[in-house]
């Protein structure tokens, strides 16, 4: 499982600002949703899943229940292991040097 993180901060007021550098970062999120953990065996008392191995969505629009099942394997999306992907991203100047 992967993890990416982006985090946004700025300068808040208490801190003291630097007139010549300047730092900012950016927060960027995703989710990808992984192998279907179904169980088809749970009705006798087994353990059985179908092998889909990545959540496809079917034909249909963003945020319509067709988009919700899996084009592979025909299971909701909820049974698919879902992976939070975070970045962090920075932008940071330092000031320039000075030469004592």
């Amino acid at each position: 499982m992967r993890k990416r993180q982006v985090v946004l901060r700025r300068a808040s007021p208490e801190e003291p600002s630097r007139s010549s550098s300047t730092a900012s970062s950016l927060t960027v999120r995703g989710v990808r949703y992984g192998e279907c953990q179904k169980n088809h065996a749970a009705a006798v008392g087994g353990y059985a899943v179908d092998g889909c191995r990545e959540f496809m969505a079917s034909n249909g629009e963003e945020g319509s229940v067709a988009s919700l099942t899996c084009a592979a394997c025909g299971c909701h999306r909820s049974f698919h292991r879902r992976e939070i992907e975070t970045e962090v991203v920075c932008d940071c100047n330092s000031p320039p040097s000075t030469g004592n």
